[in-house]
């Protein structure tokens, strides 16, 4: 069988794009109007809800850079992971139900609209549409990158695509995104979800088994060998340190409420009481598809030092790197294909969002008037935002990583002090909303930029978080409190 690796992995991934494409037929049936293109016409059940959350948070960067993470600095990713857990629980419980009922209040299809039925402000919806649009299109670039690469990797590995392009395998797996998003909207992205999160879910498991029979004695050994060259890499902190670590409570804990990726799907459930359900469905899905990024990175840093293995030219290599060698091709095949499950998974629910952005909440701020066709020309932006998205993360080079990499920090510390607190505390006024989501954009943009490091280890993205929510709390407090619609004040007040 190990002959038959590279294809075993291709037809692996081909039946995966396959099954994406059957959904995406299906969903076209659902699709009847742009309730349904951006809520799902907010009938989703428990099981659909709760893959779609945690598939949309762990990206390809879970499966490729997670690992890689963890292979250079120790046990210090595991608790971004801690962090984004807690993230789940804090988004839940400030916003699970709130957002489900605005969107029902309002009749609304995006989250720009439920701010603004919280703060009667068109100026606040418009900054929060522009964050939300600035986020996506870095986000959304270096996820199909990501896609071409890796599909590139494993053509050039089977003797009948050895010098295909990059550009080649962008249009490929572009194309998959775009029919299934196009045609089912958020009904086929959130289940392909819920297909990529089993998917996941599945390679995270089987891929941490293997981890556990490649050494004699599992984790175990591998903790000596690594504990036996550096200490500090398999203590709790790893090397980044305690400060840094703890840095990433306000990145991916308090931030993780922030993602509009992740919260829009909250406002989709059939019941409002079932947020309470979707919660640990979601948290043990995200813990279980994690023991990849884990495994993988603390097993390649042991057989690296061990001597079983050479040296990475990268440490983003250690997942290709242990699949490619130590995993069974079937195995292998599985994972690549839960690789692009976890990319798509999160490309999907950037471009919905990035869509509702364009066609729908910035045109509805400015007070432009209603397309008379709105579902068409949501399909259509959908294909000019890929097609944009695709130039960006092939011609624009550093620019992309850099978007990229302040995007979640973009998200948190715009949107946590206007929705998250805002959503729960009455005295937010627009103004302090406005002026948090500025100095978040320009705190990240100027430091991922310039490439200004901070001190200790601590993320631009809880710095931003932290100087918007000072911003945003001292500007409400030093405002004449708003004045709130009684039916808002009501769902504030449950």
């Amino acid at each position: 069988m190990e002959a038959y690796r590279s294809p075993i992995i291709l037809t692996c991934v081909g039946l995966y794009m396959f099954l994406c494409i059957v959904i995406g037929i299906w969903a076209l049936k659902r699709t009847k109007s742009t309730q349904d293109f951006f809520m799902a016409g907010r009938d989703l059940g428990i099981a659909v809800t709760a893959f779609a959350v945690f598939s949309s948070t762990l990206s390809g960067f879970g499966f490729v850079g997670g690992p890689g993470l963890v292979y250079r600095m120790g046990m210090s990713s595991v608790w971004m992971i801690i962090c984004v857990i807690a993230g789940f629980t804090i988004s839940f419980y400030t916003l699970g139900k709130r957002l489900r009922l605005f969107a029902e209040l309002g009749n609304s299809i995006s989250l720009p609209d439920v701010v603004h039925l919280r703060y009667k402000s068109k100026s606040t919806q418009l900054m929060t549409a522009i964050a939300i649009l600035l986020g996506v299109l870095g986000y959304l670039a270096t996820q199909i990158l990501a896609m071409s690469v890796v599909l590139r990797d494993i053509l050039v590995e089977t003797s009948y695509f050895d010098t295909i392009s990059l550009e080649a395998c962008l249009i490929i797996s572009c194309s998959i995104l775009v029919f299934y998003s196009v045609t089912g909207g958020i009904v086929a992205s959130v289940y392909t979800d819920l297909i990529q999160g089993a998917v996941m879910v599945v390679a995270a498991l089987l891929i941490f088994l293997t981890v556990i029979n490649t050494f004699d004695g599992g984790f175990t050994t591998i903790s000596e060998t690594i504990y036996a060259d550096d200490p500090e890499a398999i203590g709790p902190w790893g090397t980044l340190g305690m400060i840094g670590c703890l840095s990433w409570f306000f990145v991916f804990g308090l931030g993780g409420a922030g993602q509009p990726h992740v919260i829009t799907k909250m406002m989709m459930n059939k019941r409002v009481a079932d947020a309470k359900y979707i919660l640990p469905v979601s948290a043990i899905g995200y813990i279980l598809a994690a023991l990849l990024w884990i495994s993988i990175g603390l097993a390649m840093r042991a057989l690296v030092l061990s001597g079983q293995h050479p040296e990475l030219a990268s440490a983003d290599a250690a997942a290709p790197q242990f699949l490619q060698n130590f995993a069974h091709p079937l195995l292998a095949g599985v994972v690549f294909a839960g690789l692009f499950a976890a990319i798509m998974s999160t490309a999907d629910s950037f471009l919905n969002i990035g869509t509702a952005a364009v066609m729908h909440d910035i045109p509805k701020a400015l007070g432009w008037k209603k397309s008379k066709n709105e579902l068409w020309w949501a399909r259509f932006t959908t294909v000019m935002i890929t097609i944009f998205a695709a130039v960006f993360a092939l011609y624009t080079g550093d620019l992309v990583a850099i978007l990229g990499a302040f995007g979640w920090g973009t998200f948190a510390a715009a949107i946590v002090p206007t929705v998250a607190i805002g959503f729960n505390w009455k005295r937010a006024t627009p103004m302090a909303a406005n002026i948090a989501i500025i100095s978040s954009l320009l705190i990240n943009f100027v430091v991922k930029l310039f490439k200004i490091s901070l001190p200790y280890g601590i993320d631009v993205g809880a710095f931003s978080l932290v100087i918007s929510l000072i911003l945003f709390l001292s500007i409400s407090f030093a405002s004449t409190p708003p004045e709130i619609d009684k039916d808002v004040e009501a769902v504030m007040d449950m």
